[in-house]
């Protein structure tokens, strides 16, 4: 493996941009006030139809290190592709037009991959909640978790890592990126998860860091594109990105890091779907339906059922219904879930000295025991 040769390597950072013209400034303004200097930002104009692209391009103007390409809308990964082929840098990075960068992230990013000799390294990611002017950072306590400690592993060794699929706290040696072929897929939501597992797949060394190194806005009027999960087309190229890095992770042949990713990555953003249950209409909603149950029975169907998984008690049992085709019975707890706001679902002690949680209307006799089990540290 090659050293990045400079004391401070020419670092490049893909930043697509469609219909964000009021949020690309700060993101351009967060990455030119890097304390790590020798950078370039390419923006993707990805036929944005608002004032994206003459914004990146007076930044052009202002500033060398930021160069626009301007194209047809194909998407983000498509974006991102695009992107990649203007790149110079030794170290490629990514960044979402609405987030923001911390002034340290790339000189943190950039000194592990030198000290480690790794392919790629990963940060810590906080959230940037509330409206202009009033944003509030929350942090990720998965998150925190997975980058707790300042190391290099391999994926066998933190095979959890698997569960951090976002594009944006990382930076990649391009020599790595462009030998193992690794692109973004295009046109399918979600292209992070497939082609982050791929890198994580092929990387002989991941560098992790402690450090904050993004700050993620979650937009409070639902215009983000994970912000719209109750269609068909979603639904379908979420269980598209899973199928995908599902075959990357079996193709390296460990049993511990499959069944890692089946127990605690795959099934972590699914109770976002179990949320949306009571509210289904119509034929729309009876397809969604089918779909659900459909995915759900593909990856968890079986001796891996959602009961081996890192969901929460609720959502465990949810899985379980949604496995046994049961939707009525999933809005009926989905509904009770939200009436508690935010509060835990009842807890009954059984004879046996286990726990279960309870949900009134909902006969225990009539779901399996694992379903409805409390672990011990979850008491």
């Amino acid at each position: 493996m090659a050293l990045l040769r400079r004391s401070e390597p020419l670092v490049s950072v893909v930043v697509p941009a469609y219909d964000v013209a009021a949020y690309l400034p700060a993101c351009l303004d967060s990455l030119l006030a890097q304390t790590h200097r020798n950078l370039e930002v390419v923006v993707v104009d990805d036929g944005s139809p608002d004032d994206s692209g003459a914004i990146a391009e007076e930044y052009a103007g202002r500033d060398p290190r930021v160069r626009v390409v301007h194209i047809v809308n194909r998407g983000l990964g498509g974006a991102r592709n695009e992107g990649l082929r203007h790149v110079r840098g030794d170290v490629i990075g990514f960044a979402d037009s609405d987030d923001v960068v911390p002034p340290g992230a790339v000189a943190a990013l950039v000194g592990q991959l030198r000290r480690t000799g790794a392919d790629l390294v990963t940060g810590d990611v906080a959230r940037l909640e509330g409206p202009a002017g009033a944003e509030q950072l929350r942090p990720i306590r998965w998150m925190r978790r997975l980058h707790k400690d300042r190391s290099a592993v391999v994926i066998e060794q933190q095979p959890e890592l698997l569960g951090d699929v976002f594009a944006w706290n990382k930076l990649f040696r391009r020599e790595f990126w462009e030998g193992a072929g690794l692109s973004w897929p295009e046109g399918v939501r979600y292209e992070d998860q497939p082609a982050m597992t791929e890198a994580y797949v092929r990387a002989r060394r991941i560098g992790v860091v402690p450090d904050v190194v993004y700050h993620w806005r979650i937009r409070d009027d639902g215009t983000s594109i994970t912000q719209q999960r109750a269609s068909l087309q979603d639904l379908e190229d979420r269980w598209t990105t899973k199928r995908m890095s599902l075959a990357t992770v079996e193709g390296l042949g460990s049993a511990t890091v499959s069944r890692v990713f089946l127990d605690k990555v795959l099934p972590g953003d699914l109770w976002r779907y179990f949320l949306l249950v009571p509210g289904l209409e119509g034929s729309e909603g009876d397809a969604w339906w089918q779909l659900l149950v459909s995915g759900v029975r593909e990856f968890w169907g079986g001796h891996r059922s959602l009961t081996h998984s890192v969901l929460p008690p609720v959502h465990r049992l949810a899985g379980w219904l949604v496995e046994n085709g049961r939707r009525d019975d999933v809005a009926l707890v989905m509904r009770h879930v939200a009436a508690l706001d935010g509060k835990p679902l009842p807890r009954v002690r059984m004879p046996n000295g286990e726990t279960r949680v309870d949900v009134p209307g909902l006969d225990p006799r009539t779901v399996a025991r694992e379903a409805l089990l409390v672990r011990d540290e979850e008491l």
